[in-house]
């Protein structure tokens, strides 16, 4: 018998499937992006949660870091072939979650008012 673990598609989902890796791969498909650059996209986010997320994507072997050692040291981020394939995913749920947005509001209003 499998155990939970053993499903790699919860695997995957529970590692990458937060809004800030989703947010974070989407913007970073653009184009490789600097810390602060990255951060003032996305500005609900904090250092820490960026920084955090951004290394678990690192690990997870879909963005790349690249450190030029200045002072202060220029850190940048992009994605990996791997993430890159990725993306398009992603950009295809965004673009659903654009386009469903008005049903889904409307749904969430009738629900609420039956409740």
């Amino acid at each position: 018998m499998s155990t939970p673990e053993d499903c790699p598609v919860r695997d995957v989902i529970d590692r990458i499937g937060d809004k800030w890796s989703v947010l974070i791969l989407l913007h970073l498909h653009h184009g490789a992006m600097r810390f602060t650059a990255l951060r003032r996209a996305i500005p609900d986010i904090s250092q820490r949660v960026l920084t955090a997320t951004l290394r678990k994507l690192e690990r997870e072997g879909l963005v790349w870091r690249s450190v030029v050692p200045t002072i202060p040291p220029q850190v940048s981020y992009g994605t990996t072939e791997l993430g890159g394939s990725l993306v398009g995913h992603f950009a295809a749920l965004a673009e659903w979650a654009k386009r469903s947005r008005p049903q889904i509001d409307a749904a969430r209003k009738a629900f609420e008012e039956r409740a």
